[in-house]
């Protein structure tokens, strides 16, 4: 007998051999038949799940392509290098650019001419990192470039601190400081502990 039979005292309802328990033995072409038949419907409900998520998946998937001297917006990570409550702070994307399209490279990259401030990196992206524009002269914003890394991310430096709030917790209370960042408006400002900004940039404190 099987090893779950001797163990248990009784025939194992596999998946594929679900029936009734009884003295019922089936053995040969029609235990090959029923697995078949299992085999067939597990087969045709991974089918239904499979396409089922891929219908929703397609509602939210474009084509994406570019030629040649077409301008785009590269994307990089900015940095705050603020940890609240000991998990680093969330990366909000940023766009920079706009750079023209030099060639394309395989399938899915392309290749753009970079000014001489990003010489330090590699000129050819995916194109989940560029977004595309409608080129205009007269759309100029300067950025830092000098400041982004070689695998896209800046790091940002605080401003100025715009306001200051107490949070009473249970047993103490957590001082906070709204934070205004450098190169974003006062929308983007955000409410950070000030014990760890006063501890990376001192110099925010000392006015």
């Amino acid at each position: 007998m099987a090893p779950f039979e001797l163990l248990y005292g009784r025939k194992c309802r596999a998946p594929i051999y679900w029936e009734e328990v009884g003295e019922r033995m089936i053995e040969g072409p029609e235990l090959v038949q029923i697995t078949n038949e299992k085999v067939s419907v597990a087969r045709e409900k991974l089918k239904e799940a499979q396409s089922r998520q891929k219908s929703y998946a397609d509602r939210h998937r474009r084509e994406l392509e570019f030629n040649e001297g077409d301008r785009v917006f590269l994307k990089v990570s900015p940095c705050r290098g603020v940890r609240r409550f000991g998990i680093k702070g969330k990366l909000s994307p940023r766009f920079i650019g706009p750079f023209e399209i030099l060639d394309r490279v395989g399938e899915s990259s392309y290749r753009l001419a970079l000014p001489p401030q990003l010489s330090h990196v590699h000129n050819v992206f995916h194109i989940s990192l560029l977004r595309g524009y409608n080129y205009h002269p007269l759309h100029v914003v300067n950025y830092p470039l000098h400041l982004i890394r070689e695998d896209l991310s800046l790091e940002e430096e605080p401003e100025a601190i715009l306001d200051r709030q107490e949070r009473v917790m249970r047993r103490k209370t957590i001082p906070f400081v709204k934070v205004l960042w450098k190169n974003h408006s006062a929308r983007e400002a955000t409410w950070e502990m000030e014990d760890s900004i006063r501890s990376q940039y001192p110099n925010l404190f000392t006015s």
